[in-house]
């Protein structure tokens, strides 16, 4: 985070910057199906986060070695491209931190892929970051778990990830690179909504424990609203498919 010294009064009698509430999500769109090469796909839009997911699996395994022979393996690679945002513009290849959103997205969805179904296989998720304005890994998650479920990948539930951070004694619901930067904390959560398992949590900064708790919550109420959208995102494809049908 950058320091707090020179830090803009990120809210103004209860209201963020951009004009959100507290706990007010940025508009959210998806697309499902968006890429013919792909075996599953999903464009996102998150406020002025650009996101692109795309699955390819299940397949044979390569390097052969490290094929599992009672389940699949994922693969994931997360990646900035450099013209996504100031802060990275003119980054090549994989870093520091790309590498760490690439392990424990894959360990999020090792939690909810049927992997048992697939044994010997490989399934590789691709996230690749258009546009950057904060909570990059939440919108990653989000997408590709839509690019998943448009594959035919049988999954235990269609994962959501949100992040909530803290300013000052207020706690902020889905946070901006504005407010990521200069926020007193930030913890990006990635949750399961059949049963509210959490597959993610990531905390920079302190929390006290009623804090949490209502974290927690806002980002299950949030969940709402996100999971809707991934789910509706998904019917349209399957709508027009069975349009197409019709008319034939």
């Amino acid at each position: 985070m950058a320091s707090k010294a020179n830090r803009p009064e990120l809210i103004v009698h209860g209201k963020r910057l951009d004009g959100r509430a507290l706990d007010e999500l940025r508009p959210l769109k998806i697309e499902a199906s968006v890429l013919k090469n792909a075996d599953g796909s999903a464009y996102l839009e998150w406020g002025r986060n650009k996101v692109l997911a795309a699955v390819y699996g299940p397949m044979e395994t390569q390097p052969k070695h490290m094929a599992d022979p009672t389940r699949a393996i994922i693969k994931c690679r997360y990646a900035m491209a450099p013209f996504s945002s100031l802060e990275e513009h003119g980054r090549t290849g994989p870093n520091r931190r790309a590498t760490e959103i690439s392990k424990v997205t894959r360990e999020v969805f090792e939690n909810v892929v049927m992997l048992n179904e697939f044994p010997g296989s490989m399934i590789n998720i691709f996230i690749e970051i258009l546009q950057s304005d904060g909570g990059t890994r939440a919108a990653g998650i989000t997408a590709a778990s839509v690019a998943l479920a448009s594959a035919g990948i049988h999954m235990r539930d269609l994962v959501y990830a949100v992040s909530i951070g803290k300013v000052g004694e207020h706690l902020i619901l889905d946070l901006n690179m504005l407010e990521d930067n200069y926020s007193d904390s930030d913890m990006p959560m990635a949750i399961s909504p059949r049963n509210d398992n959490v597959l993610l949590l990531q905390m920079d900064g302190e929390y006290t424990k009623e804090e949490l708790h209502k974290a927690m919550e806002m980002a299950k109420e949030a969940g709402k609203t996100i999971s809707k959208i991934q789910k509706d995102a998904l019917k349209h494809v399957y709508k027009k498919v069975a349009e197409k049908y019709e008319s034939e």
